[in-house]
């Protein structure tokens, strides 16, 4: 391992000590060891801005939203409609209403589904998706066509995970609706080429959902330079709260779409002889929102953007060719997903050793990652295996903590042996 640890990174210098001692959990300890967090792709840890933004939040400006005119719920309303704000300039949207809150990708994604996909999916109509998307992105279109009589394609990929462009564009023609599709792939770090992909389903007329719950904490995000019509994402992901996420739309389409939920804060009028809705986003937003986890998501977007995206995803692509190098080293192992665009997502096999059971080893090296088949069984199917071991990577990782990684699998090795 000294010759790959002494070897300079590439990427653009970042004071990754100053950046660990944002993020309090860095500090503990696990099993009497050092923690190593590389279970981000599940969820990452929170900064002190992010804890401190919602603390401040419910010590002094709690309050419900929209509605009131006591100075607490007016300092609340502005808050939460500043974070919208924020978080549109995050992902370039046109405008505030083309941000809608949601609890997380899952939950927007099956608000397209339930919204656009009802009104405009009919029989014999077909939803494109790709083998590498998570659960959450092929469900929803699975329970949508099944009530259509719609069908689901699927886009292949090839032995390095690699998605294969030309082969999803044979699948597109005129009854090419919908292509709901990853930005970046959780159980293999793909990234997909979505500006290409879009502008290809557009020609058919279809409409294209993005699951960018792995884009958003790794790439800059342009949706108008994508020209994708949805694009989803989870705050949790990328260093903000859980339970609060966000699906951008384009207006065109948000304006023509009916609400998924009925309730308060997304009507205009409501009488027992009718009812009738408000405009985008609120049509979208039924109910008390997660007030401090929107105030909390632009904490964390205002630290990434401290940090720079550029900056992030050049110190993680260094991070995660250092991995790759590193992991080949250990006799046996076999990486799983070695496509030329990934984001640092590493997952690998063994031998013969169950991934649980290695997770579980490394958890007594105070090591945490991710083993199972990471709500993508489609992809662990295509490339035969029951499950992998995920490294999932953020800005906060280092080249010391992969060395540990590195060692620890050389113990699970001779534990098996």
């Amino acid at each position: 391992m000294t010759a790959l640890a002494d070897r300079p990174a590439t990427a653009p210098i970042i004071d990754i000590a100053k950046i660990r001692r944002d993020f309090p959990v860095l500090n503990e300890k696990v099993r009497d060891k050092k923690l190593a967090y590389f279970d981000n792709g599940a969820t990452t840890q929170k900064p002190l801005t992010v804890i401190y933004a919602m603390q401040r939040f419910y010590a002094a400006e709690n309050a419900n939203i929209h509605r009131g005119v006591h100075f607490l719920s007016q300092q609340a309303t502005f808050a939460y409609e500043r974070a919208r704000g924020r978080i549109g300039q995050f992902v370039n949207a046109a405008e505030n209403a083309e941000i809608i809150f949601v609890r997380g990708t899952t939950e927007a994604i099956n608000l397209v589904a339930q919204s656009y996909g009802r009104r405009h999916i009919g029989a014999g109509d077909e939803i494109v998706v790709s083998h590498i998307e998570h659960h959450s992105n092929i469900v929803p279109w699975q329970m949508l066509a099944e009530e259509k009589g719609a069908t689901v394609k699927v886009a292949p990929i090839d032995e390095t995970g690699e998605f294969l462009f030309d082969e999803f564009e044979k699948l597109l023609s005129e009854r090419s609706k919908i292509v709901a599709i990853t930005h970046a792939s959780n159980s293999l770090g793909t990234i997909l080429p979505i500006k290409e992909i879009a502008a290809k389903a557009h020609e058919h007329g279809a409409v294209v959902v993005v699951d960018g719950a792995q884009g958003v904490p790794h790439l800059p995000v342009d949706v108008q330079d994508l020209d994708c019509d949805f694009y989803a994402f989870s705050g949790h992901k990328i260093f903000g709260p859980t339970g609060v996420g966000v699906l951008y739309g384009k207006k065109a389409l948000l304006q023509d779409m009916p609400p998924w939920e009925g309730g308060g804060s997304m009507i205009e009028r409501v009488s027992f002889a009718g009812t009738t809705y408000a405009p985008p986003p609120m049509r979208f937003e039924a109910g008390t929102p997660h007030i401090a986890g929107g105030i909390g998501l632009e904490a964390a977007i205002d630290y990434v953007n401290s940090i720079g995206r550029e900056n992030i995803a050049a110190y993680e692509k260094d991070l995660t060719t250092y991995a790759h190098e590193a992991l080949q080293e250990i006799p046996g192992l076999r990486l799983i997903g070695t496509a030329r665009n990934k984001v640092a997502v590493v997952s690998f096999t063994l031998g013969e050793i169950h991934p649980h059971d290695i997770g579980t080893i490394l958890d007594t090296e105070g090591i945490a990652v991710r083993a199972g088949h990471h709500c993508a069984q489609p992809t662990m199917q295509f490339f035969q295996v029951p499950a992998t071991v995920r490294a999932s990577l953020a800005f906060y990782n280092t080249r010391d903590e992969i060395d540990a990684l590195v060692r620890a699998l050389h113990k699970a090795n001779e534990v098996f042996q």
